[in-house]
């Protein structure tokens, strides 16, 4: 007798429905085929079915059995696969009644005592279920998380022989809860970083308009320190971004008991990260550390030390938001829409070419460690800035009187401001997701909102004329201005703004330039708080 099950097969963080056919044909006892375009972990999933059913007391039919996954030219991937080919195989030998299954999509992984074990995929896989008209079997450790999809049916048993009581009517699951909204780890106070002024102020533009920095500076100076306060300056996700960050964890079985949270993501990977770590792939093409970062912050620290080829993957996620990973069969796209805060020694020996303990082969030194950096890359990045080391002095003082709440209050309501100039233009909820924030804008929002007064156009002209800025470099100045000019409170892009954006806009050398001239400043017993102005 033929019998089939719904489930999915994942492409990216999209489900796609999958029929799973089994039937028996002929007498030859031990044979079981899956086909479809099986992976090796579908493949096995037959000595799984096979274990699974000795645990709970049944014997397979001494027929041959094969097990179809339609469409067949979809690869599958993944051991979601157990509980679905399982259940259609009962189905197909009488155990449970073919019209009990119908309505319903299933995933699992079987043990071979019959319990169901978790899976990655289980939101995406519910929300897939219910546009499609049909609820969601699933394992008891994904019923919390399943149940954010929404008005679904769901059932979550803890093993195989639970399920087939219920469908025999001698017991009742019921319908799994949410899981919980968690607040997420304790982010640090900015006010524990003493000195860096201009640094912090950096920090909280590139917050408020959702830019790329890059911190350029010696050992000790609080670069990482500030970059993991980043997440404290951040509005929390809003329900959309919520779900679009939790499908991707989701895909990579990292959602713990069904709990969500309203923090956006920090990722820090290590340096010696691979180009596959960060953008996603492998065997099975998971989410890397770029996607993870969905609606958050990718901070790369020891920005250099990366490989080049990991560096330059970010360059194309860092303009489209997204990644495709392509594979001879299939390709696989996922979200990658962040923040990019990065952090980098000025050269090899940390400190530079200037003062105490100065590099003795600069300025090659620094040049040549700057230049493992391409040209493109330092071009997607707004703001550059250099944070000298903090002096004893520095160390003396009392705590700042403004931290983390002051500056997170400040950026919300530059956020609000750039949120009411989208809604004035009545775009579609996908434009106005897009345009929503300064560091995206383009087109009609940003002619309308991000044109400078005359002396501004006239600076920002002259810097082009220097050689100063890319065509991207000119576009990505007016966003940063129109940030700085909503932290300000101001309705127009004035000429101080865009000083104050060109500064940021620096490439590395010239800011590790203006690095050694304050130091010589304060050597000399000047005080320089703040970079000089571009001598455009």
């Amino acid at each position: 007798m033929l019998a089939c099950v719904a489930t999915v097969a994942f492409e990216g963080v999209e489900a796609r429905r999958v029929d799973v056919q089994v039937q028996q044909i002929g007498a030859s006892e031990g044979s079981f085929a899956i086909v479809g375009l099986p992976d090796k972990a579908v493949a096995e999933s037959r000595e799984r079915v096979r274990g699974a059913f000795a645990g709970i007391g049944l014997a397979l039919p001494s027929r041959r059995i094969i097990a179809n996954l339609a469409p067949a030219d979809l690869p599958k991937e993944g051991s979601h696969f157990d509980l679905p080919i399982a259940l259609a195989l009962l189905a197909s030998m009488g155990v449970i009644a073919p019209d009990a299954l119908e309505g319903w999509a299933a995933i699992g992984e079987l043990g071979l005592d019959g319990r169901i074990a978790a899976v990655g995929g289980s939101l995406s896989a519910a929300m897939a279920a219910n546009a499609m008209g049909l609820g969601l079997i699933c394992p008891e450790a994904n019923g919390p998380e399943a149940a954010w999809a929404g008005d679904v049916a769901l059932l979550a048993p803890r093993s195989l022989i639970g399920l087939v009581n219920h469908f025999k009517g001698t017991q009742v699951l019921r319908a799994p809860e949410r899981g919980p909204v968690v607040g997420g780890s304790c982010v640090p106070d900015l006010r524990e970083v003493k000195g860096q002024e201009s640094a912090k102020r950096a920090l909280e533009v590139a917050a408020a308009g959702g830019h790329n920095l890059l911190f350029i500076g010696p050992p000790g100076s609080g670069k990482s320190m500030m970059a993991a306060r980043m997440p404290g300056l951040l509005p929390p996700l809003t329900s959309q971004e919520l779900l679009e960050t939790s499908r991707i964890w989701s895909v990579a079985g990292m959602i713990e008991r069904g709990a969500l949270t309203h923090e956006r993501p920090f990722r820090a990977p290590h340096h010696s990260a691979s180009m596959a770590a960060l953008t996603g792939g492998g065997l099975r093409a998971k989410p890397g550390e770029a996607s993870l970062a969905h609606n958050g912050v990718l901070f790369l620290d020891e920005l250099p030390e990366y490989s080049a080829q990991a560096l330059d993957s970010l360059r194309q996620p860092l303009e489209t938001g997204e990644i495709v990973v392509a594979r001879a069969n299939h390709h696989v796209k996922y979200p990658a829409r962040f923040q990019l805060v990065a952090a980098m020694n000025p050269c090899r020996c940390g400190v530079g070419g200037f003062g105490k303990g100065a590099c003795g082969k600069a300025p090659r030194c620094q040049r040549d460690y700057q230049n493992r950096i391409s040209g493109p890359m330092f071009d997607r990045i707004d703001l550059t800035v250099e944070t000298p080391p903090v002096t004893a002095a520095d160390m003396a003082l009392p705590p700042p009187s403004e931290g983390t709440a002051e500056a997170a209050a400040r950026v919300a309501g530059a956020r609000a401001l750039q949120a009411e100039r989208v809604a004035e233009l009545g775009l579609d909820p996908v434009q106005a997701r897009d345009q929503g924030i300064n560091a995206r804008c383009s087109g009609e929002v940003l002619d309308r909102f991000a044109t400078p007064d005359e002396a501004g156009r006239a600076l920002l002209m002259r810097a082009g004329e220097a050689g100063g800025l890319t065509a991207r470099g000119w576009t990505r100045t007016l966003r940063l201005a129109r940030t700085i000019a909503d932290l300000e409170g101001s309705t127009g892009v004035l000429r101080r703004h865009i000083a104050e954006a060109l500064i940021y806009r620096r490439t590395a050398m010239g800011a590790q330039e203006d690095f050694d001239r304050q130091r010589a400043s304060r050597e000399g017993g000047l005080s320089d708080a703040r970079p000089s102005l571009p001598a455009w």
